[in-house]
């Protein structure tokens, strides 16, 4: 298995020599600030501890006979020796919270004081004990109470009360079982039996007894035992065993080999669990003896002793100390504290369970370790450019949850600036975007050098002051190049460096550390944008951003960020902009900032001088031909412009930049004009004035956003609109008409102006022009009629003539120039007199300037409109010439239908002569009713006797009073019913509902 042994975890802070040679450590127990010693001899020794602060812990320590012995010496004194028997020591227990200490010794149990002033007691009644292990409970552990438990006494126990033992069914009086001050159970080990006990101690330990609460079967040659919640484990020369305290029951978790080593079992606090031993390998199990986790492999040989400091286990063996990570297996660091075969070694932890301290011991002599804290173990590493090792050991602490979110914070920062530095660029920012505490002005150094705008801003924060003063990045990699220069000679000449060997086999150009230290860079300032930064941050980040991609030549990159909203500083960019030709960027920046005639002006001779190679355009890149790129990049120009001025209510930059991106695209220019996103419009009049006169259609799209969408009723502006429309069309209408001819050369050069103008106009000029002085009332007819007039759009001036009201020449136009008779019949029929028929009649007859008589539309006039007609005048208009055979069956057609409508107009007339005699006689009969009142007429408004008063009666034949007459009105009954809105009908000779 890998062994990192780079790693300082803990140090030694205490060294005891034994008082003389006659001693011999055989056991050791640590707790708090004491240390307890068991000698061979059966004495127990106290030493008294003193760490003093930690100090910091230095790269590769020397071994602990070279740690100067006089100063570790000061940290320990041996307060007092007692005598507990003539055999060695094999077990002690500190019971601190009543300030007792529990020794096995030559098959005993002996009882004393902490500080080992009073006598030592032997517990009687127990004899030949070969193990002793205490009861655990872990954390969260669900195990039974022992003590509870009453059971009924068997006959050992019986003979024990002779000898001070305690009955479990309360052989001791009430008095004792009520000064008892804590409980205390431990397993014992007595030949092939295995007995629970409980300790009954008071505040005197002379009455101190014991209670036995279980008694099972046990194994012969049992050498070690952990007791864990309800499961005993016991270790033999032939395996591992669990016993279950509740029920008895036993069984084996594994067996050992014939030729391993003994069995020995660490209780590890951490987890609450156990550690068992089989030869060199140990296996981690829980309460349940189930394995958990991996196992760790120790040396060659097996260890002599086992104990248990924070997340290691330490193992010792021939003056040797190794500490192990429990979760990895790997070994972190390995000590030394005696010569090669010096003897049994031993290693006791803290029974409080901290984890801090470690006590090794030799036959003679005790040493003190304390665990290193965990960030002075991180420094040391990345002091020694482990940084790799020291993530790992924050990653570990991490998931123990022995590191802070601020350390945390902090360490990554830090690991990225030591990273940084060693060229390390990617991951150093890696480390930057996981800390919280770092702040991205302080990497504004390594862009800019100081004094500049932001060094107030870049807090002076040196962490641990392990990196060196941040300085600009190509001072950074100057150092590392040499520094890699200096590794690679000394290497040469067989010294050691820390420098990282992909650099020393392979190293790196200036050129590709710095595009790369760029890069990360760049990465790490693109994150810092979407954090809540202050104002003055926010402005250094994107402007040093800005610089980061121009050395780069980033110019997508450049465009996007000047495009979009941005905190840069433009005085600090301008120049930098300018002087490398990143004009397309400058713009950008400017058109964000608000300075648009900057930007524009920009774009103006961007626009002019593409051919110069200013700026790049993908066309480029796709290999499209110089001129297209020409354009294509002309084209782009005007159209960032257009997107400023669209905004822009500065009527004068509006108008100083509409000429030349008319130039480019007419398209653009309309859209300059037409936005509505500005919030105050053009003036049209000075808008129409600055229209350059040969861009007709930019002007006439104007005019119709005008009209359309404006709703402007300038009478001046519809009028000239129409005049441009109407020179428009007699340009077109000229230019068809002289397309017919033979010439290609004119019929090619007369179809460039139509392409451009279908470009930016689809519908054709005459639809436009005819649409408009059709729904238009207020332009100048008369003076569009003037301009048209020598022209040949006839539907044009017949709409006109139209407007003038002039009905002869508008039906002229339609029947004899356009021929269009439907035309020519929907205008007699808006016109709506009959007369107008006859009109059109005379001049389909008669179409004077020579023309021949057009029967075949006269006929269609007579089969259509015939029934308006009077059959007289249209017989007297008929020509002599005209084939009666044409015109006879619409005559007669017309005579019938006049017959037909004169004998429908009779009948009409003498049915409503009917219904209104009808409605006299209704109206007759109604008035002339008679009614009879009496004395008992009542009103049935008021209910008032009617007698000889007034009354009224509706036609519903309600009475009332004349009171209530004219209270209620003549039109409404008493009922309610309103007989001008429900009128009432009743029968007559000609109504009958």
């Amino acid at each position: 298995m890998a062994k990192l042994k780079s790693r300082i975890a803990v140090e030694p802070f205490a060294h005891f020599d034994l008082p003389t040679h006659h001693l011999s450590i055989s056991t050791l127990s640590l707790s708090q600030s004491t240390l307890y010693v068991g000698t061979r001899n059966g004495s127990l020794l106290l030493l008294s501890l003193n760490p003093t602060p930690t100090p910091t812990p230095t790269p590769n320590p020397p071994p602990i006979e070279s740690v100067s012995l006089a100063s570790l010496s000061r940290n320990v004194s041996l307060l007092r020796t007692v005598s507990v028997s003539g055999s060695p020591v094999e077990s002690i227990f500190v019971l601190s919270e009543i300030g007792a200490v529990l020794v096995l010794s030559d098959g005993f149990l002996f009882i004393t004081d902490s500080l080992l002033i009073h006598p030592v007691k032997k517990l009687g009644g127990l004899k030949g004990v070969s193990v002793v292990a205490r009861r655990f409970r872990g954390t969260h552990s669900q195990s039974t109470d022992l003590t509870d438990n009453t059971s009924n006494s068997s006959k050992g126990q019986r003979i024990l009360d002779k000898f001070g033992g305690v009955r479990t069914n309360g052989v001791k009086s009430k008095d004792l079982e009520q000064n008892r001050e804590g409980n205390y159970v431990f397993a014992l080990v007595i030949g092939k039996k295995l007995m629970l006990i409980e300790l009954v101690l008071s505040s005197d330990l002379a009455n101190a007894s014991f209670v036995i609460l279980r008694e099972m079967q046990c194994f012969d040659g049992v050498k070690s035992m952990v007791w864990l919640d309800d499961s005993i484990i016991v270790g033999t020369i032939n395996g591992y065993s669990l016993f279950s305290c509740v029920t008895g029951q036993s069984g084996v978790i594994f067996s050992l080999p014939d030729l391993s080593r003994p069995p020995l079992l660490k209780l590890l606090w951490r987890n609450w669990e156990v550690l068992l031993l089989v030869d060199n390998v140990g296996v981690i199990v829980d309460a349940l003896g189930q394995p958990v986790g991996g196992s760790l492999v120790f040396r060659k040989g097996g260890p002599d002793s086992i104990g248990d400091l924070s997340s290691y286990v330490v193992v010792v063996r021939d003056g040797k100390m190794d500490l192990y990570h429990k979760k990895s297996g790997n070994c972190i660091q390995t000590l030394t504290f005696g010569v090669e075969g010096v003897g049994q070694c031993i290693v006791a932890d803290e029974e409080n369970r901290s984890g801090e301290f470690a006590a090794v011991a030799t036959p003679t002599k005790v040493i003190c370790y304390r665990k290193v804290p965990s960030e002075e173990q991180i420094k040391d590493l990345l002091r020694k450019k482990n940084f790799n090792e020291a993530i790992s050991l924050v990653e570990e602490l991490e998931c123990e949850g022995e590191l802070s979110e601020e350390v945390l914070s902090l360490f990554h920062a830090q690991v990225g600036f030591l990273l940084l530095f060693d060229l390390h660029f990617k991951e150093a920012v890696d480390h930057f975007l996981r800390s919280e505490t770092m702040q991205p002005s302080e990497v504004f150094p390594f862009i800019m050098r100081d004094p500049n705008r932001w060094s107030l801003l870049v807090p002076r924060n040196r962490y641990w002051g392990l990196h060196p003063p941040p300085v600009p990045l190509e001072d950074v990699v100057d150092d590392g190049l040499l520094a890699i220069q200096r590794a690679i000679f000394l290497r040469k000449a067989g010294v050691e460096t820390v420098v990282d060997e992909r650099f020393l086999s392979n190293p790196p150009t200036r050129a590709e550390l710095l595009e790369s230290a760029i890069k990360n860079i760049i990465r790490y300032l693109e994150v810092s944008r979407q954090k809540d930064l202050t104002l003055a941050v926010k402005e250094g980040v994107d402007t040093l951003l800005m610089y980061l991609y121009r050395a780069l030549n980033y110019v997508d990159d450049m465009e996007k960020l000047a495009s979009s909203e941005n905190y840069c500083i433009v005085e600090e960019l301008e120049t930098l902009l300018d002087g490398s030709g990143h004009l397309r960027a400058l713009a950008f920046l400017y058109a964000s900032k608000g300075m648009s005639s900057k930007a524009l002006a920009i774009w103006r001779i961007l626009a002019r001088n593409y051919s110069s190679g200013l700026w790049k355009d993908l066309a480029v890149e796709n290999g499209m031909h110089d001129g297209a790129c020409v354009t294509s990049g002309r084209e782009t120009a005007a159209t960032e412009a257009s997107n400023i001025l669209e905004d822009s209510s500065d009527q004068d930059l509006v108008l100083q930049h509409l000429a030349w991106i008319a130039d480019l695209n007419p398209a653009l220019a309309v859209r300059i004009l037409t936005s509505e996103k500005r919030t105050n419009q053009l003036s049209p009049d000075e808008v129409i004035a600055a229209i350059d006169p040969k861009k007709v259609e930019i002007l006439q799209c104007y005019l119709q956003w005008l009209i359309e969408e404006q709703d402007s009723d300038d009478t001046r502006l519809h009028t000239l609109y129409a005049l441009s429309l109407a020179k428009s069309a007699i340009e077109s209408f000229n230019s068809e008409s002289s397309s017919q001819s033979p010439d290609t050369g004119r019929q090619e050069h007369l179809k460039t102006p139509d392409i451009q103008r279908e470009s930016l106009i689809q519908s054709p000029v005459r639809d436009r022009l005819q649409i408009f002085l059709q729904s238009s009332d207020l332009y100048d007819p008369e003076e569009v009629l003037d301009l048209i007039q020598d022209s040949e759009l006839w539907l044009e001036k017949a709409i006109l003539y139209r407007k003038l009201g002039q009905e002869s020449l508008v039906l002229q136009i339609l029947a004899l120039k356009l021929e269009d008779s439907e035309a020519a019949e929907q205008y007699c029929a808006e016109i709506g007199r009959p007369d107008a028929y006859m009109q059109l009649l005379d001049m389909y007859l008669d179409p004077q300037d020579g023309k021949e008589p057009m029967f075949k539309a006269a006929v269609r006039l007579l089969h259509n409109r015939g029934e308006s007609l009077d059959p007289l005048q249209v017989l007297e208009t008929l020509s002599p010439d005209m084939p009666l055979q044409l015109a006879s069956e619409t005559i007669l057609r017309m005579l019938r239908a006049r017959l037909h409508h004169h004998r429908q107009g009779q009948i009409v007339h003498y049915l409503s002569r009917a219904v209104h005699i009808d409605a006299r006689l209704a109206r007759l009969e109604e008035r002339s009713r008679l009614v009879q009142i009496n004395d008992e007429s009542l009103c049935d408004s008021c209910h008032a006797r009617l007698g000889t008063k007034l009354f009224a009666m509706y036609p519903d034949d309600t009475v009332v009073c004349y009171k209530c007459f004219r209270r209620q009105g003549e039109s409404t009954s008493v009922t309610g019913r309103d007989f001008k809105q429900d009128v009432l009908f009743k029968p007559g000779w000609l109504v009958t509902r």
